[in-house]
């Protein structure tokens, strides 16, 4: 595996967003990877919003992505061995208005859904959104 060191500018400005630091935190706790289906679910956010968030997460050096058939599986790139305590950091913030801990519980519902491991059934919003109202 190759190492790429990126700028700490260009992580910390990755970081700058709630919604990229919603996608690090939920990875981080689970320990999963994910496809856009379950983000979408489980962040509430469409999909066009994540996609681009999940791109800028790349292209700062943070996230992998595997495609496997019409699915894409993002997850958290371990090294350089200083990401894992910036990414400790992430998990640690506080959830003043529990958006992360809800976040999480349809993270884990929705990770019910999946068949051999995996992602077979698309977006399913709605069923999330009615959860959570």
């Amino acid at each position: 595996m190759q190492i790429v060191t990126i700028q700490a500018e260009v992580i910390f400005q990755a970081l700058a967003d709630e919604t990229r630091l919603r996608i690090i935190r939920l990875m981080k706790v689970t320990d999963e990877e994910s496809c856009l289906c379950e983000l979408v679910d489980s962040l509430l956010e469409p999909p066009y919003k994540l996609s681009r968030h999940l791109k800028i997460l790349r292209q700062a050096g943070l996230l992998l992505s595997q495609k496997e058939g019409r699915w894409v599986y993002h997850r958290l790139v371990t090294e350089p061995a200083y990401l894992e305590p910036l990414y400790a950091t992430v998990q640690a913030l506080p959830d003043t208005n529990e958006i992360y801990n809800n976040d999480l519980k349809r993270f884990r519902q929705r990770l019910c859904l999946r068949e051999g491991g995996r992602c077979r059934i698309g977006i399913q919003s709605e069923m999330f959104k009615t959860e959570a109202g």
